[in-house]
């Protein structure tokens, strides 16, 4: 009999952009493979052309009605037990709490976890998010315990979640090389003639958009040569920032905004150098793109992200939250734009060897028993 798996997601473009190469290594493996995420019709079209099932869930990302979790608990429960699955896979945190819960309890032989970072759950920014987070987090500890294997994107977060007792020490688990990037796709391109920065990402302060442009507004004032691109969209998520705000960016010309990009290999091609001052990751995707492409790196010295730089050889690692320090790493090359081209090298070597999409599959492949 054919072997099924399942990946739950919360957005259903990420399965297509994080996971669509894990999900087609297990095609090749002889496996029925069913994705489950909130309705898309072009996700569900895309992924049916690559002989992928979509099934729609009620999953409300940032959501916090006990009510909606507990109908998207019975409908995981539902479809698990109508399928039948060998194996189920989570990732992120939501996902991972109802899909480990529902898969125990419709008696799934083998269940994984992905964690992709801590998140809202762990926020301790006002009374409301501790107190989701105190819920959350004893969820999640109670889900993980169900699980038959535990991934994470770095080293950090695995110790974070031991120490804070959400996960046995027991608990077998793998630290992979972020979700990795496709070399082939994301491959090296030509500097631009004009300098540039960019940031890509949701536009959370987490995210450390505010930093960027924070620096963007002050450097302009000393190069207004330099161009500071920014691409991506206001979420849902309690942290993100205003549609007044980011108007009034535009309008002040602190940035250049070009929106959310379904395919971002354009704007990297179009930068010098990739900013992402984020308080904490995973592994930051993007970061990982913009490497592939050749492009040097200034990021956080936090996890998930300083593990994709190695200083002044790739690019520069700067402390979370202070705008000084990044308003120098970016002027640095301004300043000593020959630097650019060797460090860029530099990223992609490391993308190649490091993070390579194929590499980093194959690690959950064998981890996962496939």
């Amino acid at each position: 009999m054919q072997k099924k798996i399942i990946f739950v997601a919360s957005y259903a473009d990420s399965l297509i952009n994080f996971r669509l190469q894990l999900m087609q290594a297990f095609l090749a493996k002889g496996y029925e493979v069913v994705a489950l995420a909130p309705h898309d019709e072009q996700v569900k079209q895309t992924l049916s052309r690559l002989h992928i099932r979509f099934i729609a869930i009620p999953l409300t990302r940032n959501g916090t009605n006990p009510l909606n979790d507990l109908k998207l608990f019975l409908a995981l429960k539902k479809i698990f037990q109508l399928e039948k699955p060998d194996m189920v896979f989570a990732y992120t945190i939501k996902p991972v709490v109802y899909a480990s819960l529902a898969g125990k309890r419709a008696k799934i032989p083998k269940i994984y976890a992905l964690m992709t970072g801590t998140g809202y759950v762990f926020s301790n920014s006002n009374l409301k998010s501790r107190v989701i987070g105190l819920i959350g987090r004893s969820l999640l500890k109670l889900a993980l315990h169900q699980t038959t294997r535990v991934f994470f994107q770095n080293p950090d977060n695995l110790s974070f979640f031991i120490q804070e007792k959400l996960l046995a020490y027991t608990k077998p688990t793998t630290v992979v090389n972020g979700s990795g990037v496709d070399c082939d796709t994301f491959s090296p391109a030509a500097l631009p003639m004009q300098f540039s920065f960019l940031m890509i990402a949701r536009l959370l302060a987490s995210k450390g958009v505010h930093e960027y442009v924070t620096a963007a507004r002050e450097l302009r004032k000393r190069y207004p040569h330099v161009k500071f691109r920014l691409v991506g969209w206001i979420d849902t998520n309690p942290e993100s920032i205003t549609q007044q705000e980011l108007d009034e960016w535009i309008k002040n010309g602190d940035i250049e905004y070009l929106g959310k990009l379904s395919d971002v290999r354009a704007s990297i091609a179009d930068t010098s150098v990739y900013v992402l001052p984020s308080w904490n990751e995973g592994m930051p995707r993007t970061v990982l793109e913009a490497m592939a492409m050749g492009r040097p790196i200034i990021t956080t010295n936090t996890p998930g992200c300083k593990e994709t730089v190695v200083p002044y050889h790739n690019g520069l690692l700067v402390p979370v939250k202070q705008v000084d320090e990044l308003v120098k790493a970016m002027e640095y090359f301004i300043l000593a734009p020959e630097k650019i081209a060797a460090m860029g090298e530099a990223s992609r070597q490391i993308a190649v060897e490091k993070y390579d999409v194929n590499k980093v599959n194959h690690n959950m492949l064998e981890a996962m028993s496939a």
